[in-house]
């Protein structure tokens, strides 16, 4: 009798701009100042990606190259690359074929998918049961934005957490238990009205008047926002934990979107889990939307350890939101 395939992450790969825009950088541009940025949010700096024509596709194809070097493959092995991202280089093509162009995988069919800040997670689980199928060996999934392309840096609601990054991880086949084991994804569309882009869709395509009215930035109503992701996040790391039968002494580490300190640290604590358990980095970067999962596994991949327990977290617009359990294979 074959074992159950599941798709382990054998290698990561990120990347973030030189470029830092600190909160001392913002007090100039809008009515706000460090104290405040850090006390409600946990953000310090974020990164930005300068130079004509730089697009998100140039955030990720390092990313990709760092994580093939890491495994010793050429892009040409791909077989499927998938990007998560709400900041496409351009309503089409997707974003992921103009990637695969820049890299050289030449032998990978890719996509995008759009699930805000939960982009990664969407991916992730989706690149597994692309492996789970037994149909592909290598799956490259990714998440990344350029949201300073949709941020109005005269908002000083918005302005102060987004920043630009990209990760990305390579899934592959493992029979020994490893990799991507439970997911719980949830979505509702009622959401919309809170966190969303006004103009630019076929709904309000694009006008001189959408323009002038500044209609292509990110709109948020924060506060509530707020109160949909604590719970959100919260609750669904929780039945993920009792769906398996975990308990916060199981789990290794929680890799949580990097929105806002407080609704992180409402996560953890509703999982049981101490400070020293839980990823952050949010004041290195904000929130880079669908780059702040895989960014963070970048930044602690020497820390971890083969079959630790992993969970990861994200709430976004839409809404979008979930958690995924993985036992580290490396």
């Amino acid at each position: 009798m074959s074992k159950k395939i599941t798709a382990a992450i054998t290698a990561v790969g990120g990347f973030v701009p030189e470029d830092r825009l600190t909160n001392f950088d913002l007090e100039k541009m809008v009515d706000t100042n460090d104290e405040w940025i850090r006390t409600r949010t946990g953000v310090e700096e974020r990164r930005i990606l300068k130079g004509e024509g730089k697009a998100t596709s140039d955030l990720v194809v390092p990313a990709v190259r760092e994580l093939c070097n890491k495994r010793g493959i050429d892009p040409s092995e791909i077989e499927c690359l998938i990007v998560g991202t709400v900041t496409p280089d351009m309503v089409f093509p997707a974003t992921a074929n103009i990637v695969c162009d820049k890299l050289g995988a030449r032998n990978a069919w890719s996509f995008d998918v759009s699930a805000a800040c939960s982009g990664f997670l969407y991916t992730l689980t989706l690149g597994a049961s692309l492996i789970e199928s037994g149909r592909y060996k290598k799956v490259v999934v990714c998440g990344a934005d350029k949201m300073s392309s949709i941020i109005d840096y005269s908002d000083r609601a918005t302005c102060i957490i987004f920043g630009d990054g990209a990760g990305a991880v390579l899934l592959e086949p493992n029979e020994d238990g490893y990799g991507v084991l439970d997911s719980i994804l949830r979505s509702d569309g009622n959401g919309c009205q809170y966190l969303h882009m006004k103009a630019g869709g076929s709904a309000r395509p694009a006008s001189i008047e959408t323009v002038m009215a500044k209609e292509h930035y990110v709109y948020q109503e924060g506060q509530a926002v707020f109160k949909f992701a604590v719970k959100g996040m919260a609750d669904v790391s929780a039945e993920l934990l009792e769906k398996n039968n975990l308990t916060g002494n199981d789990i290794a580490w929680l890799v949580p979107h990097q929105a806002n300190l407080r609704i992180i640290d409402a996560t953890a604590s509703r999982m049981g889990l101490s400070k020293e358990k839980v990823m952050i980095n949010i004041q290195k970067y904000g929130n880079t939307t669908a780059g702040t999962l895989p960014l963070c596994l970048w930044d602690w991949e020497k820390q971890l350890k083969k079959g630790d327990n992993l969970v990861l977290s994200a709430f976004g617009g839409g809404f979008t939101w979930g958690a995924t359990w993985v036992k580290w294979a490396y």
